[in-house]
């Protein structure tokens, strides 16, 4: 594979501006993405238990469908396939050779570290009231504190998952 460029962060967080800034004037939203996860969950286990999801509180408010947000995410993910794709970086892999290096041959074990890694992650999203695309990006558009305060925190605690997690490199 051809060695790729990256886009320009500068062209990215003007893109992203003017994404938010659209979302915004055409839908009346701003972004956010950790309430589709709970949504999705709420959809499979009406497969299974309709009457445990109408019963739960949550689910009165925040309904178990489809919406702008769920769209949102699959827009994220059809996005980066499409740019990966373009830019010459798409590489279909079972596991990145960072992940291999640093949790070793077993498939199992680096799916599991994966997993449960994104399950704390969500988790401590919707124990915030948001993920960082939320807080972060749209609070800091709304000069709002708090999206300041949630975004300086995730990036202290990236820093210090990514120093656990690679030790150190």
């Amino acid at each position: 594979m051809d060695r790729w460029k990256p886009m320009s962060p500068y062209l990215g967080g003007l893109l992203t501006g003017l994404l938010i800034i659209a979302s915004v004037l055409v839908a009346g939203k701003y972004f956010g993405a950790s309430t589709s996860y709970v949504r999705t969950a709420g959809m499979l286990e009406q497969t299974v238990a309709p009457e445990h999801v109408a019963s739960l509180g949550y689910y009165q408010k925040e309904q178990p469908i489809v919406e702008w947000q769920w769209m949102f995410v699959l827009g994220i993910m059809i996005g980066s396939f499409i740019a990966s794709r373009a830019s010459g970086a798409f590489e279909l892999t079972g596991t990145p050779s960072t992940w291999r290096e640093r949790f070793g041959p077993s498939p199992i074990k680096r799916g599991l570290v994966a997993f449960f890694g994104g399950a704390i992650a969500l988790f401590g999203a919707r124990l915030a009231g948001g993920c960082p695309s939320g807080h972060g990006l749209s609070g800091g558009l709304q000069l709002a504190v708090s999206g300041y305060i949630a975004l300086v925190c995730f990036f202290i605690g990236g820093l210090i998952m990514a120093r656990i997690v690679y030790k150190g490199r």
